[in-house]
């Protein structure tokens, strides 16, 4: 494929760094992961922004988090179709395979693609309503989230809107019917947070109150 090319250098330097360093230090460590396979406890699944940085956020080690990332991190409906569905290939290997115990899904403060969806469903950006622009149709699946924080004040609209993303995935989560099963049976908790990237703040859904508040 002549279009590939080699990785570029900053890239390379950073890898054997890392090699001469942190794996150095945990050899040991990597190896026991590479032999006994993956146990993670919780899967994780957030935006694709470079802004959101999971591991960082708590800490967490190589082995711990399952994690997907997409456009807003949403999760689709249920749509056992025939076609090709990767988040909902994630959720059911993390599911079935893995046996998470938890899912969380994690939204963040100025999301780009809910800020699309919010110009797609406003009027403001057409070019998003094309059948062809892969980012409208899957901003589609924030449409109901749209419909119900569409008359808020302007200036909380998108942060409400970032909210609602999370509450549209959780939903979502519970039409597929192994996810369904597994939080009935009491082997898999639901997780819904919000996360201020600029303030270094986290906030979690809170099913008792219907709202979202600080951790």
């Amino acid at each position: 494929m002549d279009n590939v090319r080699p990785l570029p250098t900053y890239l390379v330097q950073r890898f054997h760094g890392w090699r001469a360093t942190t794996y150095q230090d945990n050899k040991a460590w990597y190896r026991r992961l590479a032999e006994l396979g993956q146990h993670p406890r919780a899967m994780v699944i957030s935006c694709c922004d470079s802004r959101v940085h999971v591991t960082s956020i708590f800490g967490a080690d190589e082995g711990e988090f399952f994690i997907h990332r997409n456009i807003a991190g949403l999760v689709p409906p249920y749509n056992p179709d025939g076609e090709r569905h990767g988040t909902s290939a994630t959720v059911e290997y993390a599911v079935n395979a893995l046996g998470v115990a938890h899912i969380i899904v994690l939204g963040h403060s100025n999301c780009g693609g809910v800020k699309g969806c919010h110009d797609m469903c406003s009027g403001i950006a057409p070019e998003l309503e094309e059948k062809t622009s892969f980012v409208g149709r899957w901003m589609d699946i924030l449409r109901p989230g749209y419909d119900r924080v569409a008359l808020l004040p302007p200036d909380q609209i998108l942060t409400a809107l970032e909210k609602q993303a999370v509450m549209v995935s959780l939903e979502n989560l519970m039409t597929f019917p192994f996810v369904r099963d597994a939080v009935a049976a009491d082997r898999l908790t639901l997780h819904g947070l919000w996360n201020n990237s600029g303030e270094g703040a986290l906030e979690n859904y809170d099913a008792a109150k219907d709202a979202f508040v600080p951790v």
